[in-house]
């Protein structure tokens, strides 16, 4: 069959979800045994987001082929467990380069470049790659920001030509908008949603469907009304009460009949009859009354909770895993280092220290690993989590308080992490460090091989640093055990201390490859630690099926 396509826009305010109305979306066609994919238009001109700072744009998502994405890529994957590549992310800085680079070579035979046709054509190929590439038979394609943003209308004129080229019958477009709550006269109003919808028209792009975003629920009367004025049936006028739970979207958009409105649209119909039995399952385990699992999270970005999207969600999956409710406690690292919340470390069940870059806060999160191995608390440590456990540990055995990353210190007289050998000439810092899925051996008899249950993963890295080999000799000497590493022993990938009940690190992101009915097998292991260290009744494993489901490796 031809490859159909949803667009999806914005109005009145960014972050109004249209993320994860398209992650549902997906997972309600999937279910109906349709292949999805699901591609997002960044309109920054950045070339991706992988040098921008996580309080401009939260996590940076990274893919199997080492693309440095949006966090809805995140959304997208966990929602529909799918696996995506580096044509689902373009932005604007992508799409001009490309443009500018034809240019130069002269491709354009001296022709005068215009968005009108030639970023437009480039963004409508780039469109066009992702059938291609991912076999999909439905594209669903979600453009940043919001209807009016300047930045977003090549992008959208680039939407609305597709029609023409398409057909009504291959391409539908949904419009995601907010609807203010006016506290003084107790109304939502749905004049912002009006001038948003007349905004998109102007240009040429009628939608089909709108998704009104509300924080309280949304009477008939109001659907009618944004329907007369917008031009869309009530049927497709779509209610979505702010909920507070991310992974109840898709069943009310179940309820909502959007699949059926969708497929109706675009002529298909559901091949198999869809099964919500364990979402359904998960959602009433995730309202369920547990006992709750403290956890802290040492971060450099806490202010900004999106620059930990994966993580949260990843320990969340895991909670839910062993029937514990996760009480999350964020804490910034530079505060330890001014001798606050020294108070809350001593109340928590376990310790995480995420990723990062930068000198900032690292002292505070090395003083956390040290909490964590003398107290004997659970530690899980990703990417600058593990190098800052090994270099912590390096101050201990080796009695040096100068002990250090190269990143930090350039003059350490202990580089205990140190830059890769292929990334000491690289000079630009986009796109160049250690990027994607990569294969990692695991040790027999650790905890890391006890967790996954099999010898050979692959896991997906974002790192320029690596453990310094010249001290793989006395760390181990001295209790450290490298219980994952690269096939051809070179890079040291996960970090375990044998006289611990759990303080395990790895090089690489586990978070990325966890969802939430198949939780990452290592987040898992880290929760059980966690269940045990603070006597908190969980599910033996005998109770937890699907455990056994454990995260697909390619």
């Amino acid at each position: 069959m031809l490859t159909k396509y949803i667009f999806f826009t914005g109005g009145v305010v960014s972050s109004v979800g249209k993320g994860v109305t398209a992650a549902a979306l997906g997972r309600l066609l999937k279910e109906r045994g349709f292949k999805v994919a699901v591609q997002k238009l960044d309109p920054y001109i950045n070339v991706d987001p992988g040098t921008m700072s996580p309080y401009q744009h939260g996590e940076v998502f990274v893919l199997d082929d080492g693309a440095e994405t949006d966090l809805d890529l995140g959304h997208y994957e966990r929602f529909i467990d799918i696996r995506l590549n580096k044509v689902c992310n373009i932005t604007t800085g992508q799409v001009y380069a490309d443009v500018i680079g034809k240019e130069r070579r002269g491709d354009y035979l001296g022709g005068t470049i215009q968005v009108i046709p030639h970023i437009t054509n480039e963004i409508k190929r780039r469109i066009g790659l992702v059938a291609k590439a991912t076999d999909a038979e439905i594209v669903l394609v979600e453009v940043g920001g919001t209807v009016g943003d300047i930045e977003s209308q090549p992008f959208l004129e680039a939407l609305r030509q597709l029609r023409s080229s398409l057909g009504r019958e291959n391409s539908l477009y949904i419009h995601v908008t907010w609807l203010p709550y006016i506290g003084a006269t107790g109304e939502l109003k749905t004049k912002p949603t009006q001038h948003s919808v007349r905004e998109l028209r102007s240009i040429g792009i009628s939608p089909d469907m709108i998704v009104a975003r509300s924080d309280y629920p949304i009477e008939d009367s109001l659907r009618e009304k944004i329907g007369l004025f917008c031009d869309v049936e009530k049927r497709a006028v779509i209610p979505m009460v702010t909920t507070q739970l991310l992974y109840e979207v898709p069943l009310l958009l179940e309820e909502a009949n959007v699949a059926e409105l969708v497929l109706d649209r675009l002529g298909l119909e559901a091949r198999i009859e869809p099964d919500w039995k364990e979402w359904k399952n998960m959602i009433r385990e995730m309202n369920r009354p547990k006992p709750k699992a403290k956890i802290a999270l040492i971060g450099k970005y806490v202010e900004l909770h999106d620059a930990y999207m994966s993580v949260r969600e990843a320990l969340k999956h895991a909670a839910l895993q062993v029937g514990v409710e996760l009480d999350l406690e964020w804490i910034h690292s530079s505060d330890l280092e001014k001798g606050k919340c020294w108070d809350i470390l001593e109340s928590v069940d376990g310790i995480l220290v995420p990723g990062g870059f930068g000198s900032r806060g690292i002292e505070g999160k090395i003083q956390a690993a040290r909490f964590a191995r003398t107290r004997k608390v659970p530690y899980l440590g990703l990417c600058l989590g593990m190098q800052l456990m090994v270099a912590e540990f390096g101050r201990f055995i080796l009695n040096d308080e100068r002990t250090n990353s190269t990143e930090f210190d350039h003059a350490t007289p202990q580089p205990v992490i140190d830059l890769m050998p292929d990334q000491k000439e690289i000079s630009d810092m986009g796109g160049t460090m250690r990027l994607g899925l990569y294969p990692c051996q695991l040790m027999p008899g650790t905890i890391a091989q006890k967790a996954y249950q099999q010898d050979l993963i692959q896991e997906r890295h974002r790192h320029r640093f690596e453990f310094n080999n010249d001290y793989r000799q006395i760390y181990e000497e001295n209790g450290m055990c490298f219980s994952g590493l690269s096939p051809d022993g070179r890079l040291v990938e996960i970090v375990e201390l044998k006289d611990h009940p759990f303080m395990l690190s790895t090089q690489f992101h586990p978070e990325f490859l966890s969802r939430p009915n198949r939780p990452h097998p290592l987040f898992v292991a880290f929760m059980k630690a966690v269940c045990e260290h603070g006597n908190i009744a969980c599910k033996k494993p005998e109770d937890s099926p699907a455990e056994k489901n454990a995260v697909q490796q390619p």
